[in-house]
């Protein structure tokens, strides 16, 4: 099994989706990225068994990228999937997310601040299921997807 980062443990009482607030000034709802993990896994024919939505600052990020990445930089998001499976069935993983840099990547972009929170989340479980972005075409999908269940949720 690969060594990921720990995560903050937490038990409310759902089975597939824990949210941990390192950071302050969220602007998402739980109830809403409940909503959007079941819509996505069910068009996707996912089973997201254990998600963890981890938001943190740009020093941490740049330390989990560093670390298991070799990267030396802020990123908006950084998807670990645990299961090590390539099937979407009972999908298990932890999405860093660095607010202060949704914050800011909503400002470049001229997107509203929780439109942006919502779409890095759903760009996260997305590349939980299998999808990528390292090309235009691959980053052309995953936008058209992102856009998809943003306008399905009036985001």
């Amino acid at each position: 099994m690969k060594n990921f980062p720990d995560f903050p443990d937490a038990d409310d009482g759902n089975d597939y989706l824990t949210v941990h607030y390192t950071e302050e000034d969220v602007p998402v709802e739980e109830e809403v990225l409940e909503k959007i993990l079941l819509q996505v896994g069910k068009e996707q024919s996912a089973d997201f068994a254990s998600i963890e939505l981890v938001y943190v600052d740009e020093k941490e990020i740049v330390a989990i990228n560093r670390e298991h990445l070799g990267r030396e930089y802020v990123t908006d998001i950084i998807s670990f999937r645990y299961d090590e499976r390539d099937d979407p069935d009972a999908i298990e993983g932890t999405l860093y997310c660095c607010a202060p840099r949704i914050k800011e990547q909503s400002l470049e972009l001229g997107t509203p601040v929780v439109q942006e929170f919502y779409r890095i989340f759903i760009h996260g479980l997305l590349h939980l299921c299998g999808y990528n972005d390292q090309t235009a075409e691959e980053k052309t999908a995953m936008t058209r997807l992102e856009n998809h269940y943003l306008e399905q949720f009036n985001l």
